[in-house]
């Protein structure tokens, strides 16, 4: 029955998720453009609310646990498994308050309404996959801007999305870059769960009826760890929580 009902939806799904699009891209622009960071990173978060209310037409559900207080002070680096590129309007809405920023390939800085607006002038920064040096130059970037900021950034470390919920090893130079230019910020891992289902049959039909978990693990302190110490530790937390099944 839901291999039915997934095609209508599907659609109805991309038509309200297209409209979204456009319509905060120019929301965007007006709040960035007229009123600075502040306007603009809240009309991002609203953007990312409407994006989670599109995946409510698929039966998605949301739950996002998190036991943890963020001191608003301190710079934080979300370390997060990836599993669909409806990830990050969690990760947007629900930590909002942390001012995430995000590592992107350079691909998605053009051509899609809303989100490469935000990918360009919002602080995240685009990386080319197929020159490291630049790629651990951008992330090193980052590093400095949440440190000077006071603000959080988000890497996968997996490097791209695990299609089976099954995670990928964890790369290890983009968090030890990350690590090294903010030792003075906060990790947060976070644990994703189900994502993956929406796009088990790729962008069309999504699937209906996931229903996607964040878990906020332990925060750690950089400062506390060696590097590859700390990397491993997180990997084992969030590979301990997820559910695969």
């Amino acid at each position: 029955m839901k291999n039915i009902v997934s095609y209508p939806l599907s659609v109805i799904f991309y038509l309200f998720f297209g409209l979204t699009l456009l319509i905060f891209h120019v929301l965007q622009w007006l709040s960035f453009n007229l009123f600075g960071y502040q306007a603009h990173k809240k009309s991002v978060d609203i953007f990312n609310f409407f994006l989670l209310r599109c995946l409510n037409i698929v039966g998605t559900r949301f739950q996002y646990n998190n036991a943890f207080k963020f001191d608003p002070d301190r710079p934080h680096i979300i370390v997060s498994n990836h599993q669909s590129m409806f990830d990050i309007p969690p990760i947007i809405w629900y930590m909002r308050q942390l001012h995430p920023k995000f590592i992107s390939k350079k691909e998605l800085a053009k051509g899609i309404p809303g989100i490469s607006y935000n990918l360009r002038h919002g602080g995240s920064v685009l990386i080319d996959r197929k020159n490291s040096g630049q790629a651990l130059s951008q992330i090193k970037k980052l590093g400095h801007y949440i440190c000077e900021t006071k603000r959080a950034a988000v890497i996968f470390p997996e490097g791209t999305r695990s299609k089976t919920g099954i995670p990928k090893s964890f790369a290890f130079n983009g968090l030890k870059t990350l690590f090294e230019a903010c030792p003075e910020a906060v990790v947060v891992p976070v644990c994703i769960n189900n994502s993956w289902k929406l796009q088990r049959e790729g962008m069309f039909p999504l699937g209906v009826g996931a229903f996607l978990k964040l878990d906020v693990l332990q925060p750690l302190e950089v400062k506390d760890f060696e590097i590859a110490e700390l990397i491993q530790r997180i990997e084992k937390n969030i590979t301990e929580n997820l559910e695969l099944d």
